[in-house]
């Protein structure tokens, strides 16, 4: 499959910058694609225009040339840096992870998701085992591309490199697309295919 976002743009309302102009951005299946620019320069925007949760913007994004349209299990997952937004405080974690499929025990165990855990609120959990259920949460059987904007960038070294062994063999096993957004160069580096630089598509006006 390919993901493609043509001659995408977006600035804010009232506002005459374009944060990014006529940027064009492609992977494949199976590839792992690293973005990166300092702050500020849209990582994050791009990442939401991609996966259908930013809508005002100028362009297309399209799967295998139809336009994407998020549509119940949104198949382009997006994983955020901050995962106590990404879920609901009003559910504890067995529904938030149940909610549009439910994840193997294998999966639950490789991620190191401890089984009370499960009855918890998201208040009662630190940022790395609320982020281990974000994760997991987006390996679905449906998933075609996979999306994690600054992932692991909060949590410890030891929870990083458990949440990236899963996620790393996970996309290679379903041959999924896999965008990482980082400002970590040595993760970039040894992990992606190649890289796309948005300061190359930064707008003048």
């Amino acid at each position: 499959m390919l993901l493609k976002g043509e001659k995408i743009s977006f600035k804010y309302n009232n506002t005459e910058r374009y944060i990014f102009k006529d940027l064009d951005f492609e992977i494949n299946s199976g590839e792992i694609v690293g973005l990166v620019a300092p702050s500020g320069f849209g990582k994050t925007t791009l990442a939401k225009i991609l996966s259908g949760y930013e809508k005002q913007y100028s362009g297309k994004v399209t799967i295998d040339g139809e336009e994407f349209k998020k549509n119940g299990y949104n198949q382009i997952q997006l994983i955020f840096q901050h995962p106590e937004k990404a879920v609901n405080p009003k559910w504890r974690m067995d529904k938030i992870v149940n909610e549009a499929f439910e994840p193997s025990q294998d999966l639950l165990n490789e991620m190191g998701i401890k089984k009370e855990w499960m009855n918890r609120w998201p208040s009662e959990l630190s940022g790395g085992e609320l982020q281990r259920f974000c994760v997991v949460r987006a390996l679905s059987n449906d998933t075609k591309f996979l999306i994690a904007d600054e992932m692991t960038t909060m949590l410890d070294a030891i929870t990083q490199a458990q949440i990236w062994n899963v996620v790393l063999e996970y996309v290679k096993k379903q041959n999924i697309g896999l965008i990482v957004i980082s400002h970590e160069k040595a993760l970039i580096d040894r992990l992606c295919d190649r890289i796309v630089n948005l300061d190359e598509f930064k707008a003048i006006v």
